[in-house]
């Protein structure tokens, strides 16, 4: 990972906590309104104590608290890049929880919901378009994804059941229903941003070929076809690199053609079906340890 690579997921990662870190404090705290996965169940955590003992532990602490073992499991599972940066995220928003005062900005508890949501998405979406997320349900959302071919917002609208369940019957049933719209919301925002099990197609129109292909798979496990071509206005050779990947992996692969053929022509198709071999996340897991134990 190169310095701009690792500048631009440290401002994700800030900006996403401030996103939900904002969402919770401003929008859906104050309007008991429950975030989706392990933000809600700390917030459910954390208002339970307060109101059936004299424990008052804000909501982030908890955060904080409960992503430690999912962190370990994403550690081992995922893999150290996105669980790190998942972690620090986690981390992150479980402080500005804590730091940021917890003050309504709306009254009506729709627009606390709605708006709410679509913060706390916006923050969930971005964080898994770079690579990694905001810690949580979110680790295991990926991992399902990976292994089932879901989409990750639809996946965490499968596992928030749970929170709007217990939110109806320990508060009321319009929390629940707010809590409902809430995570609907969320999970449209992260499906419109992240859209990392939907494949596309991309041709590289490019004079660099060998160079390309080499950084490609440094970074991805895919299977290039090169076709040769000729520009009709300039009539000097080229080569067209096809390849086809998730919108996941797009990002790696436009770093790719940046760091070594910046000019390069780049279409990108979305891709309604593959026909033959597409490697899924275990496979290319596998393969990458095989070819690791053969150098």
């Amino acid at each position: 990972m190169n310095t701009n690579e690792l500048g631009k997921k440290i401002l994700v990662t800030i900006v996403a906590s401030l996103l939900v870190a904002f969402a919770l404090n401003n929008f859906l705290i104050p309007a008991a309104v429950f975030s989706s996965g392990v933000n809600g169940l700390a917030q459910l955590v954390s208002t339970l104590l307060a109101r059936y003992t004299s424990l008052h532990i804000q909501t982030g602490w908890w955060i904080l608290i409960f992503n430690l073992p999912i962190g370990l499991l994403g550690w081992f599972k995922i893999g150290r890049g996105f669980t790190l940066f998942s972690i620090l995220t986690a981390a992150l928003t479980a402080l500005l929880s804590v730091v940021l005062p917890i003050h309504a900005l709306a009254a009506n508890p729709l627009m606390n919901a709605i708006i709410g949501g679509a913060l706390t998405g916006g923050g969930v979406g971005y964080a898994l378009k770079y690579g990694f997320s905001t810690g949580g349900m979110d680790i295991v959302a990926f991992m399902l994804a990976k292994t089932t071919g879901k989409s990750i917002g639809s996946l965490m609208m499968a596992i928030n059941g749970l929170i709007v369940i217990i939110a109806g019957f320990m508060f009321s049933w319009a929390s629940a229903l707010y809590t409902i719209i809430s995570i609907y919301c969320l999970s449209r925002v992260v499906d419109s941003i992240n859209t990392s099990q939907q494949k596309v197609t991309v041709m590289i129109v490019t004079q660099q070929s060998t160079a390309l292909v080499k950084a490609i798979h440094e970074r991805l496990i895919r299977g290039i076809t090169i076709l040769p071509a000729r520009g009709a206005y300039t009539q000097q050779d080229s080569n067209v690199l096809m390849i086809v990947i998730t919108r996941y992996e797009l990002y790696d692969m436009e770093q790719a053609v940046k760091l070594v053929d910046p000019g390069a022509f780049v279409n990108i198709m979305n891709t309604t079906q593959v026909l033959g071999e597409f490697l899924d996340e275990d496979r290319k897991s596998h393969l990458a340890e095989t070819t690791k134990d053969s150098v």
